[in-house]
């Protein structure tokens, strides 16, 4: 028992560093960035910072551990950017079809964005810090540790405060940015690496943000296009918009659902191949 609440500490301990830690570093990173920038700029380096923030304490904490913890971050790159590109067309795109379709959801205005390509690359950045900090050397750690269920289980509780907002707009809200940790998760666990939960969390706040209007950012972030939210709040998503709807939160588990049987059949392919091979 008393091994047991040891190690119990010792990784609170660890996580609390961690993350504590990385927020402590990133505060006074944003007074790096000069005042004289605006606009995509200023948002770059407001990205960027926290970003190499997390990626120096994630290559310093496994430094220590790494005999004993495996990074899952670039493994198969090519495949599982196509993953992570057709599942994350695939999310945004059901989402906002079928808001559209069903006349909640509408395009009113067009804008002009100035530096589109660098707003982007923002949201790449934004996207990849996310995944890092909850999904990297935190998750791997609590895997190793014990098992999936509870490194799934503490890094969507994580998550789920980082998205502090949500847990004032409602019930769906929060069931939507928990189902989505745990979509990216078992993403992560199919395919064994970052690159495709970062591809899908960058195509759905681009698309869904940047493009439609429809997810909601940090408050700077611009638009392509203004769109107007119409009807029951349950499925317009109320002031969340895309990601208050109740479609979102059927969709996140059919997702969720499909990744988790292929993750199944994978298994149950490996197992018989490694049967097939024993001498």
């Amino acid at each position: 028992m008393k091994t047991k609440i040891k190690k119990i500490l010792i990784t609170t301990g660890k996580i609390l560093l961690f993350f504590i830690g990385w927020s402590l570093l990133t505060v006074p990173a944003f007074l790096l960035v000069p005042d004289t920038l605006s606009g995509a700029a200023w948002r770059f380096l407001s990205e960027m910072l926290p970003f190499l923030s997390i990626v120096g304490f994630t290559f310093l904490f496994w430094l220590f551990e790494k005999k004993r913890i495996k990074l899952c971050i670039v493994t198969y790159p090519v495949k599982n950017i196509v993953i992570g590109a057709l599942a994350g067309i695939i999310w945004i795109g059901a989402a906002a079809g079928i808001l559209m379709i069903s006349g909640a959801m509408k395009i009113v205005a067009y804008n002009s964005v100035s530096m589109l390509w660098l707003w982007m690359i923002s949201v790449f950045i934004n996207a990849a810090m996310q995944e890092l900090l909850v999904r990297g050397y935190l998750y791997q750690m609590l895997k190793t540790d014990y098992n999936v269920f509870a490194a799934a289980a503490v890094t969507t509780a994580l998550f789920t405060l980082m998205h502090g907002g949500a847990l004032e707009a409602g019930i769906i809200p929060v069931m939507n940015v928990l189902t989505m940790s745990v979509l990216m998760t078992v993403v992560m666990e199919y395919t064994q690496s970052l690159i495709a939960p970062v591809i899908m969390h960058f195509i759905w706040n681009c698309a869904g943000a940047v493009i439609l209007g429809g997810v909601n950012l940090a408050d700077d972030y611009p638009s392509l296009c203004t769109s107007e939210f119409t009807g029951n709040e349950l499925i317009t998503g109320g002031a969340p918009k895309i990601e208050g709807s109740i479609v979102v939160l059927v969709l996140n588990i059919l997702l969720i659902s499909g990744f988790v049987f292929l993750s199944e059949k994978k298994k149950a392919k490996v197992s018989v191949l490694t049967a097939a091979n024993k001498p």
